[in-house]
């Protein structure tokens, strides 16, 4: 469906109220979060999540987050628990998602959960989110608002680029200022890292005071997928050069970098710069080269959605 007249609304009331309506009617909006932009819809109602995997071209094996405006409405949804409390006191609202064991009787579309027995949870805390989910009074599933497995988009011009014609309406919030996805959590057992994120795991461990466990390679949240958040064009890493015909994405003192994610050489300054700068820097046919990045705080998460930019694609 590619049809569609996408409206721009603007960050007010009248924005707001549109957005909201839209939503109830089992339209598709896009809004900010502090993380990226989600494509929203009403999680409770199949057809709209349906057309979220239908306008992303998503994969239905591929569960979605479910956004709530307070902690409370969370725990209607999931068994609660006192890691999930733990959590949720110290970083919500963040961008922190949990997953959790699904209560019976859930009132969600099982496309949200993609049939699993858990639901991944976040309470984002962009003021502009809180307000559309406040006003519309129930969870919204809003995986990011861009076609599957290419560049997340980090502001309203990213998401219109990827989705305009497919989905009803873009709350334009401006630049989104975190930039990464939300850092995943599965406490469905022990708790254990499933995607790595916005707020680095090594938070989440004090929090908790104890390690996290790491993912299996099963599929049981989103952003899992091997080949994800990717460019048109082919990406290399850890460059310590230009090659001819590349252009370079540089990180800390890089000569000749075509951008640089922070010159400083400061993680969160990449974090808010990389999905931003992909978009800038790719043009679809000059390779992607992209300096080495630590693989520690902030950068675990860079270097885990860089991984998944580079691999093979099908």
């Amino acid at each position: 469906m590619t049809d569609l007249a996408t409206l721009r609304l603007d960050a007010d009331d009248r924005g707001l109220d549109r957005a909201a309506a839209i939503l109830g009617k089992g339209g598709l909006v896009a809004f900010p979060t502090e993380t990226v932009y989600g494509l929203g819809a009403d999680a409770c109602n199949g057809r709209a999540v349906a057309r979220i995997f239908a306008a992303k071209g998503r994969p239905r094996f591929n569960p979605l987050i479910v956004h709530l405006a307070d902690a409370d409405a969370v725990r209607g949804l999931v068994a609660w628990s006192d890691m999930a409390e733990t959590l949720a006191s110290r970083f919500w609202p963040g961008p922190l998602t949990l997953v959790l064991p699904l209560l019976p009787d859930s009132p969600l579309s099982p496309l949200v959960t993609a049939e699993l027995p858990s639901l991944a949870l976040r309470v984002p805390a962009h003021p502009l989110a809180r307000a559309l989910l406040a006003r519309f009074g129930g969870p919204v599933a809003a995986p990011s608002a861009n076609p599957s497995g290419r560049i997340s988009p980090t502001s309203a011009a990213h998401v219109a680029a990827g989705l305009s014609g497919r989905i009803e309406a873009i709350l334009d919030g401006g630049p989104c200022p975190v930039g990464l996805e939300s850092t995943i959590i599965g406490l469905t057992d022990t708790p254990r890292l499933l995607r790595p994120g916005g707020l680095a795991s090594e938070e989440i461990e004090a929090a908790l005071g104890r390690p996290l466990a790491r993912s299996g390679g099963e599929i049981t949240a989103p952003g899992q997928l091997a080949s994800h958040y990717a460019p048109a064009a082919p990406v290399r890493l850890n460059a310590h050069e230009k090659r001819p015909g590349e252009r370079l994405l540089g990180f800390g003192t890089v000569p000749g970098a075509d951008l640089n994610l922070s010159p400083a050489g400061d993680p969160t300054e990449a974090a808010a710069n990389l999905f931003a700068m992909l978009h800038q820097i790719d043009d679809g046919t000059a390779p992607i080269a992209v300096s080495p990045i630590p693989e520690t705080g902030l950068g675990r998460a860079i270097n885990d959605r860089l991984r998944r930019a580079a691999a093979p694609r099908d």
